[in-house]
């Protein structure tokens, strides 16, 4: 059941650390025109001449670019500090990063200084870098099982809401003008303060304490603390065996994981799942909606109120996978996600391409835009990062988020990066592109990747040895060898080796 420590801890987590990384990837879009006119401004002061249209631009793309770059580097952080510093601990660290950038892009203004916003935007990329992966990681291992699904979703619901509060403050009449931008930019500092206050309170990750600290006293005391009663000793179990079975590889580090023959198809998956969230076209959609509404005879002054209203469709959607995740699984969402995304950009195409001649497709344009967003919303945004969490033991769980989050902002970097090129090249077919890479995704899930709802991390583990063609042999007490299977060799035993 959902304890109110474990609904507290999963808020105060989600809220100080997911929350930002969605307002700070849209919390420029609103004050862009206000904020280039301040470089420009703050160039002229210096040098006397203003500003080349050129260098404005590749200031700009700097200030845009540098966050997901940032959150590269932050992704390969994540193995060494939570296996250092533990989860909570890594969490509590990364408040740093977030408050140290919030007063320098909040004062920039005051300090009549450009080259501060970029650097905190790589800044703030490190802290949503490190929050993108150690929050699922940290609610993952505290959830029971039958909740997992349900609380692994919660980071990605609050990187929804994060973009939609961005949105709103941006608003001209809120805070996306002239005199209000700094604050705009340096409120995202409140949540981590806000965090660094309440999370101590919380106890750390009960896998990380029993598995990785050896201390079961504690271990035991704050799976008490979250399940709400006292009786723990089957979960304590369920983790011993784990441990067991994974006991003489000791940690993982990435590059052992890449090159470990138990974990292939676990490690494929994730990185298909990931490339397959951000190439999937979500950035381009984003930022052609605009266009699209403004070519469906939306009045140049509402967009941004059509905007904030796809950001809640967001929203919405995503607080509908936290109830549904548990009910109908996660394979069924991501296949049903990325088959909407899939038809939506097919339509898309379609539609873009025939809007000055047929007068309805603006608006058909418009229904593709929101029907892409509904299917992100309940599978390709959100689900990757739970499996990462359940496909993997605590041994290579680490290794697995840094290499999954290095994709995902590697992926997201590249979007960014030739997004404009592939629209300038191709108009309206660059979906065609977005609608090839949904369809092969979701041929990969359909095939390869296992229902994980309401297991075990050591049941679903016995699933993808299947997959790897490797062989788990058990006795009562617990699990001791898995033998590789291949071309009817002998192979080498593993001996208690992790899968």
């Amino acid at each position: 059941k959902m304890t109110i420590s474990l609904a507290l801890v999963t808020l105060v987590s989600a809220f100080g650390s997911s929350f930002q990384y969605g307002y700070n990837v849209s919390v420029i879009n609103s004050p862009a025109p206000y904020m280039q006119d301040f470089y420009n401004q703050t160039y002229m002061n210096r040098t006397g001449k203003p500003m080349s249209s050129d260098f404005q631009t590749l200031l700009w793309s700097l200030t845009v670019s540098m966050f997901p770059l940032g959150g590269l580097f932050g992704s390969l952080l994540v193995w060494p500090m939570v296996n250092n510093c533990g989860r909570k601990g890594t969490l509590l660290i990364n408040n740093l990063f977030s408050i140290v950038s919030a007063i320098l892009m909040g004062t920039s203004r005051i300090a009549k200084t450009f080259e501060v916003i970029i650097l905190s935007r790589v800044i703030m990329g490190i802290y949503a870098g490190l929050a993108s992966n150690v929050v699922p990681m940290f609610l993952g291992e505290m959830s029971p099982k039958n909740l997992r699904g349900a609380i692994g979703v919660c980071p990605q619901l609050f990187i929804t809401v994060g973009i939609l509060a961005a949105q709103i403050l941006g608003l001209q009449s809120i805070l996306g003008n002239d005199e209000g931008w700094p604050v705009l930019l340096g409120l995202t500092g409140i949540p981590s303060l806000i965090q660094l206050l309440i999370l101590p309170f919380f106890p750390e990750s009960p896998r990380y304490l029993l598995l990785q600290k050896g201390n079961e006293k504690q271990a035991r005391k704050a799976l008490q603390k979250l399940r709400g009663w006292d009786d723990v000793d089957g979960e304590i179990e369920e983790m011993f065996r784990e441990d067991r079975s994974e006991k003489e590889e000791g940690q993982f580090t990435v590059l052992s994981l890449c090159t470990f023959r138990g974990l292939r198809w676990q490690l494929i998956s994730i990185i298909v799942m990931m490339m397959g969230q951000q190439l999937s076209g979500v950035n381009g959609v984003f930022y052609y909606a605009d266009r699209i509404f403004e070519s469906a005879g939306v009045h140049s002054n509402s967009i941004q109120y059509v905007t904030v209203s796809i950001g809640a469709i967001n929203v919405v959607m995503t607080s509908l996978a936290v109830f549904i995740v548990e009910s109908l699984g996660r394979r069924i969402l991501l296949l049903a996600g990325f088959m909407l995304c899939c038809a939506s950009c097919a339509v898309l195409t379609l539609a873009l391409n025939l809007q000055h001649t047929v007068t309805w497709m603006s608006y058909l344009s418009i229904a593709c835009v929101i029907l892409y967003i509904v299917g992100h919303a309940i599978g390709p945004s959100p689900i990757p990062s739970v499996l990462i969490t359940e496909m993997f033991l605590q041994s290579s769980r680490p290794a697995a988020f840094m290499v999954g989050g290095s994709v995902h902002w590697l992926s997201n970097f590249t979007v960014g990066l030739l997004f404009l090129y592939m629209e300038a090249g191709l108009g309206p077919y660059s979906f065609l592109i977005f609608c090839a890479i949904c369809f092969a995704t979701m041929a990969y899930i359909f095939f390869i990747v296992p229902e994980t709802k309401n297991k075990t991390f050591m049941e679903i583990n016995r699933i993808m040895a299947k997959r790897n063609k490797v062989e788990i042999q058990e006795n009562k007490e617990e699990l001791k060898d898995f033998r590789p299977v291949s071309d009817g060799q002998e192979d080498k035993i593993f001996s208690n080796s992790k899968l």
